[in-house]
């Protein structure tokens, strides 16, 4: 199944909305670290992304060390960013 990818305007956009997110090297994703008090409030976070997830169909390519969490959002099936991102950071904004 193929997937629009954003237009460089609806990526821009993106990322004025949200500053906290950045391109990555290659155009193809956006990333940003949270920081949290602790692990518990860490892995809370995730299980809240989790869940939206899940519901979504559309899950994020993550990492976390203790208090911090590293998040990627890109479709593979559009070989870049699509809506499925744009709806994803907009939904992981609300859940800090």
């Amino acid at each position: 199944m193929t997937i629009a990818r954003l237009t460089d305007a609806q990526r821009d956009a993106l990322l004025a909305e949200y500053p906290g997110w950045h391109l990555r090297a290659d155009g193809k994703a956006i990333e940003r670290e949270f920081r949290f008090g602790d692990f518990n409030a860490a892995f809370g976070f995730m299980t809240r992304v989790a869940l939206y997830a899940d519901k979504a169909d559309h899950h994020p390519e993550w990492s976390n060390v203790y208090n911090r969490v590293n998040i990627t959002l890109t479709t593979h099936d559009a070989d870049g960013l699509s809506q499925r991102d744009a709806d994803m950071a907009r939904a992981i904004e609300t859940m800090l």
